[in-house]
């Protein structure tokens, strides 16, 4: 089986009472990107202004070439409190995933993910969501 070209993971936690600091202080590590509901942002529509709908904490792991998303979650979870009790308790208040892309280079092209990587996500209550990009040619 021919490995993915490439694999992008990121860790994410949104909820409407999502305050990011409070993350933060429970799961030790400082996130890649944070919001809280309400907060403003610049953007192209005709207000000029985006206000989030929902609090979100997520961190993103290394690109990896070819695809290798055990490295990437022992990565993320190697930063972040193996507490299960926290991981409990935010499970039960937030929406918890593992948002991966893996983009393809030819028509078939797979990957393999431990036993102990899905046990790691599954002790955290982490759901794995999927965006697989498929290679286009020319026929």
């Amino acid at each position: 089986m021919a490995r993915l070209k490439r694999a992008k993971a990121c860790l994410r936690i949104a909820g409407d009472d999502l305050l990011p600091e409070e993350i933060t202080a429970l799961l030790g590590a400082n996130p890649t990107w944070a919001q809280r509901k309400g907060q403003e942002f610049a953007s192209r529509s005709p207000s000029g202004v985006r206000v989030v709908k929902f609090g979100q904490w997520r961190l993103e792991a290394e690109v990896t070439e070819p695809e290798d998303v055990n490295r990437q979650v022992s990565e993320l979870l190697g930063q972040l409190s193996g507490d299960l009790a926290v991981w409990a308790a935010l499970s039960r208040r937030f929406e918890i995933d593992l948002f991966c892309g893996w983009f393809m280079s030819v028509t078939n092209e797979g990957l393999s993910i431990s036993p102990d990587t899905l046990r790691a996500l599954g002790e955290r209550g982490i759901e794995l969501c999927l965006d697989i990009y498929s290679f286009v040619g020319d026929d």
